[in-house]
């Protein structure tokens, strides 16, 4: 089963922009991800909507920060992305009369109930700005040449 990596893909591209003088187009933003532009307007439009990004029409135009990273949580872009499914695994529906098979779910939906809030906890607490500073603390090591095993 395929990993659904849009919320990794996107915080990747905020903090880009963060750095990237003027706007970054659909094109840009879809080169450095491997994808379609279209995939990345749709991607842009939940981001827009929920006004974490602003989109600007033509020549000079593309996608920018309409707040700062600061004010950016990773639960924010979650639910901009439409807070896709957590885990790839969850209960059975193959035959919800048998008691075994509702054991089982009972026991999973509990757990991964449990799992997702202590996520989305997280998630929370996060700013993409902390992020950046991760970013910047791992780039002045590469700079200057000190590698940490």
């Amino acid at each position: 089963m395929r990993h659904d990596s849009r919320l990794s893909r996107m915080l990747h591209v905020l903090i880009h922009m963060d750095r990237h003088e003027g706007a970054a187009t659909s094109e840009t933003i879809a080169a450095m991800l491997n994808t379609n532009p279209v995939v990345i307007r749709r991607t842009m439009a939940g981001l827009r909507d929920k006004g974490y990004v602003q989109s600007e029409k033509g020549h000079g135009g593309g996608w920018r920060l309409a707040r700062p990273l600061s004010g950016i949580t990773l639960l924010d872009v979650y639910r901009a992305l439409g807070e896709p499914p957590v885990f790839a695994i969850g209960p059975a529906v193959d035959n919800p009369e048998c008691l075994v098979e509702q054991a089982v779910n009972a026991a999973l939906d509990s757990a991964l109930r449990e799992a997702e809030a202590l996520l989305i906890s997280r998630l929370e607490k996060v700013t993409l700005a902390d992020l950046a500073v991760d970013f910047d603390r791992q780039l002045e090591k590469v700079r200057g040449g000190a590698h940490e095993p």
